[in-house]
């Protein structure tokens, strides 16, 4: 793998939307006073309150779950061998798609419904990795498969691309 001073474009993205947040909050803050009622002072929550045990199980999966969107980040690099992906921390290291295997390159708008949401996504049009928003990148690859790349900065990423891409057809030819 070519090393990180030839990065020509670098985006990081996080889950950063406020109703997103506000939901996830929510959700947690409800559970905290639950566990601390229930657990810490003896009290029963709710009418029909769980088991501790459930109780303390549900909790720990919402603490998971709000720490893995905290976490959670899309890197999308553009080095003068191919772009790079990792979303963290389902990938521990880098996709890489080499810039021979490209055919073609736009920024686009797109629906988050066409891909089944944000995240990773395989569906009919195509693999997408996306975190938030609609604007992207779409790569065809020469192969006929195509991949959207979520980016809050669609056409500085295109540009990368083809400047790379030039770059390397400057170096071809000389």
């Amino acid at each position: 793998m070519s090393s990180n001073n030839d990065v020509v474009f670098k985006e990081v993205q996080r889950f950063r939307q406020p109703l997103l947040w506000l939901v996830i909050l929510a959700i947690t803050i409800i559970f905290t006073y639950g566990m601390f009622r229930q657990i810490i002072l003896g009290e029963p929550w709710g009418n029909k309150p769980l088991p501790d045990a459930m109780l303390i199980a549900i909790f720990t999966f919402i603490m998971c779950l709000t720490l893995l969107f905290f976490f959670v980040k899309l890197i999308v690099e553009v080095r003068s061998d191919g772009i790079y992906i990792r979303f963290f921390p389902f990938h521990i290291s880098y996709r890489k798609i080499p810039l021979e295997n490209l055919k073609k390159c736009e920024a686009c708008i797109y629906s988050p419904l066409e891909y089944g949401g944000w995240g990773i996504r395989y569906g009919f049009k195509g693999k997408a990795y996306t975190i938030s928003g609609n604007r992207g990148v779409i790569l065809e690859l020469k192969d006929g498969k195509k991949l959207l790349i979520g980016s809050q900065k669609p056409k500085e990423l295109v540009k990368a691309i083809d400047t790379v891409l030039k770059k390397r057809k400057q170096s071809l030819i000389s």
